[in-house]
Order: C-alpha cells, then sequence, then structure tokens
C-alpha cells in the first residue's frame, strides 16, 4: 500500500498526485510528491519502512481479493497513487497472469517503482504512467483490478474519480479502496520525560490540521463508492499491532513519522512538550526514538472492495 501510512501523513499524497507526506505517514497517481530530492528520498524511504512493518493489511486484502476473484483470470491490474509500489508487488504476486500499471504524479516515485520490478525480474509485469488524476486521465485500457492505497482522499472531486474509473473496469471487476485509519503510535503514555500524553495531543493537533486540509481523509467510502455506480463488500478493518522486541526498522520508521508530524505542528504545541518531540527526534541520549526499548507499532486500515455490477 503505497502508502498507506502517511497521511497520517504525512502520506503527502494526491493521486492525481499523492502528495505522500502526511506525517505518517503515507500510497497514493495521485500522491503529491514533494519535489525536493532529499525531501522525496526521505518519504520514499518511510513509505517502504511502512511497507515492511505493516505488512499484514496487504497480505490481508490481496487474499480477500483472490477469494473474491475465484474462478476468474486476473491480467489487468491499475494501482493509482502507488508511491514506492508496495501494492503494485503485493498485487503482482498474488495475481501470477496479472501485469500492473502503476500510476502516480511523481517522476521520482515512479523511477523507484521500476528499479525495485528490474531487480525483482518483474519488469516485464509492470508499466509505469505518471499522471495527474485531477487532470485527463491516459487511456489505461480495460482493468480487471484496480487498487488505491492511501491515495484517493487527495484527490480533489473523488466522485469524478471513481466515475472515471468505473468506466475502465470490466464488468465484474473489482476495485480495492485501501485507507489509513488515524494515525499511526509508537510512544508509551508515560515517556519518562515531560507531561505524561505528549504524543496523544501530537496526534490531535496534526490530526485536526489534515482534516482541514483533506476532506476526504477519513470518510466512509461506502455511500461514496455506491454512488459512483458500484456495488460495494461489506468494510473491513486491519490492525497491526508491534511490540518489542521490535524490527530494527521500527526506530528508523517511528523517528520519521514524528519528524513529519513536528512539522505539522507548528506553535500549536506548548514549548515544553515540543522540546521533548525534539529530543525524540534529535536527542543525543537514550530519549531519542532510535535508541528506545519501549517502543511500539500500532496502525490501522480500513478497505473497501468494490464490484463494478
Amino acid at each position: 500500500m503505497a502508502d498507506l501510512t502517511h497521511d497520517h501523513d504525512g502520506h503527502s499524497h494526491r493521486a492525481h498526485g499523492h502528495q505522500h507526506g502526511h506525517g505518517n505517514g503515507h500510497g497514493h497517481g495521485g500522491h503529491q510528491h514533494e519535489h525536493d530530492p532529499a525531501r522525496e528520498a526521505e518519504l520514499a524511504e518511510m513509505l517502504d519502512l511502512d511497507a515492511e512493518l505493516l505488512h499484514q493489511p496487504l497480505t490481508g486484502v490481496t487474499e480477500w481479493l483472490a477469494e473474491l476473484t475465484t474462478g476468474q483470470t486476473v491480467q489487468s491490474v491499475l494501482d493509482l497513487g502507488t508511491g514506492t509500489g508496495a501494492g503494485t508487488f503485493a498485487l503482482l504476486e498474488r495475481f501470477p497472469d496479472a501485469r500492473v500499471t502503476a500510476v502516480d504524479m511523481s517522476a521520482g516515485m515512479l523511477e523507484r517503482v521500476r528499479a525495485k520490478a528490474a531487480a525483482a525480474g518483474l519488469d516485464g509485469r509492470v508499466r509505469t504512467v505518471e499522471a495527474d488524476l485531477d487532470a485527463d486521465w491516459p487511456d489505461f485500457g480495460t482493468v480487471d483490478l484496480a487498487w488505491s492505497a492511501a491515495a484517493l482522499h487527495h484527490v480533489a472531486d473523488p466522485q469524478d474519480a471513481l466515475r472515471r474509473l468505473r468506466a475502465l473496469l470490466r464488468p465484474g471487476g473489482l476495485f480495492a479502496l485501501v485507507e489509513i485509519d488515524g494515525l499511526p503510535s509508537f510512544l508509551p503514555e508515560d515517556l519518562g520525560l515531560g507531561e505524561p500524553g505528549l504524543e496523544r495531543r501530537c496526534r490531535a493537533v496534526v490530526a485536526a490540521r489534515l482534516a482541514e486540509e483533506l476532506p476526504y481523509l477519513g470518510a466512509d467510502w461506502g455511500p461514496i463508492l455506491t454512488g459512483a455506480g458500484f456495488e460495494v463488500e461489506p468494510e473491513r478493518r486491519f490492525t497491526v499491532e508491534l511490540a518489542s522486541p521490535l524490527p530494527d526498522p521500527a526506530a528508523r520508521y517511528a523517528r520519521l513519522v514524528l519528524a513529519r508530524n513536528r512539522e505539522r505542528l507548528g506553535d500549536q504545541l506548548g514549548a515544553a512538550d515540543l522540546e521533548v518531540l525534539d529530543a525524540l527526534i534529535d536527542g543525543p541520549g537514550p530519549e531519542n526514538v532510535l535508541r528506545r526499548s519501549d517502543l511500539l507499532v500500532r496502525a490501522e486500515r480500513r478497505v473497501w472492495v468494490a464490484r463494478r455490477p
């Protein structure tokens, strides 16, 4: 999933260009990625870590899609807002006869997808397309299965995008929409420094800002999909919880997400809280998240699967 992390965003995606970045995390084309090379590299690392650590939802969703397509051949797949390609490669693994068109508005992200495909010997099954989903869409052809992870909420007019997507799907074709359900969390309530509840306060401020900037973030997509002419399966939710001992990448992931959220806080958090947060991100001692032993990772995803009648 693109980046299911980031809108928590950090994902600043816009599927017409995701702008991954939410703080998150955080997929997905639609992501509007940052154009500063260093920032985009940092975002790409965050998305790759997200996919590595929070892979259970990817596995669960692709298993669900395989069940719903039993007896059918899935050959043409469209990944809208691919980011660094987590969804693309999960779908290629699940559907061995499929070829994926990976769409994003970031040339840099698509370059990463092509490099990964070549390294895995999958370049013959992946086509990348640089496109803004809020502009005219290229000709994607007829699609058996479409996918968008943490990206569609960046599109200016999701209903229009969904109507266009529906027209691309063959009758009976499926669309899997994966969205984050709140910001990921990493820290204990009491850090041993500062006032307890720092992460809770940070998450509240960032969530409020994101709600203003991205009105479809956190939306119930079921009625929206139905309104666009889809038949919708009952929504499913996936929760990932990782606790000590965490894999090595977890601390790097936590630091990247906290740093992205720090940028969004501005002066909306007290000076004492910001001082502690800065110590967690860049402090020289054991308070730094890269050296703490009490981290956890918790993230949630909401998933809708819709069918073109």
